[in-house]
């Protein structure tokens, strides 16, 4: 099972998931013609892609779902209350490329099974997917206002993590967004700080070889370089030592990451 981050970030995302026999796009958040250079970055063919997982229907996650779909005949994946939530947005899309995935179940694809869990974001019903194959666990998670014990559960001991690290919270405070946007963010609906992230990871990481990607960071209120800082800090805190078996990774809003084995 191999995966790159093709996109994170406000301005757009979608997560490419591979092994020998199928490939999956989790959300289309870019134009088509956009993903379309995306793939061929990392050299792969959207003519393969087995399936579109979609997580919630904010624009960033759909904005190039109908166009993609249609073009390339691609079925796509999502629960009732998000099919609902998006339909008025993504075009018409033929009964026979609508499947349901609903919340907290499994669905099988040859070696890999894909698991859903909730999360909690403005959405109408928002989840993400741990992908499951030989022993190998690979977690997508980036648009969730807190981590809760159940989370945990579903995502505690991957190998590998493409994990929510929005915002540093005083950069936040100070800067420029309107106070509603800022309460926003801050909630239990929107999205988790370096610091929650840090202390997340510190919960969920078992102590074997692990890859944590750092995602869908802010533009205006977070750097790389302190994303990465606070979480090795607050992992290094707890004895689990960064560089040894821990190799943090951030994701770049407008490059692919390079496509990686779980």
């Amino acid at each position: 099972m191999r995966f790159s981050v093709l996109a994170s970030g406000s301005s757009g995302n979608a997560i490419y998931v591979e092994n020998d026999e199928h490939a999956f796009l989790v959300d289309v958040g870019l134009s088509g013609k956009k993903i379309e250079q995306l793939f061929a970055k990392i050299d792969r063919d959207m003519k393969k892609l087995s399936g579109i997982l979609v997580t919630h229907e904010h624009s960033d996650h759909i904005k190039g779902l109908g166009v993609v779909a249609r073009k390339y005949k691609v079925p796509i994946y999502a629960n009732e209350k998000t099919w609902k939530a998006m339909d008025g947005h993504i075009g018409n899309i033929p009964e026979d490329q609508r499947f349901l995935f609903n919340m907290e179940t499994v669905q099988s694809f040859g070696s890999i099974d894909i698991q859903s869990f909730a999360v909690s974001h403005d959405a109408a019903d928002p989840m993400f997917y741990a992908f499951h194959e030989n022993n190998r666990k690979l977690v997508l998670i980036t648009d969730t206002g807190y981590v809760s014990d159940r989370m945990k559960g579903h995502i505690r001991g991957a190998d590998s993590f493409v994990f929510e690290s929005n915002h540093d919270i005083g950069m936040l405070q100070m800067g420029r967004y309107p106070w509603s946007i800022k309460r926003r963010i801050l909630s239990d609906v929107g999205h988790v700080s370096n610091e929650d992230a840090a202390v997340a990871m510190s919960e969920v990481v078992f102590e074997k070889p692990t890859q944590i990607y750092l995602s869908h960071l802010s533009k205006d209120n977070n750097m790389k370089d302190l994303a990465r800082m606070t979480v090795e800090q607050t992992l290094q805190s707890c004895g689990i030592i960064a560089g040894e078996f821990v190799h943090l990774h951030d994701t770049d809003a407008e490059e692919p990451t390079m496509l990686v084995p779980v």
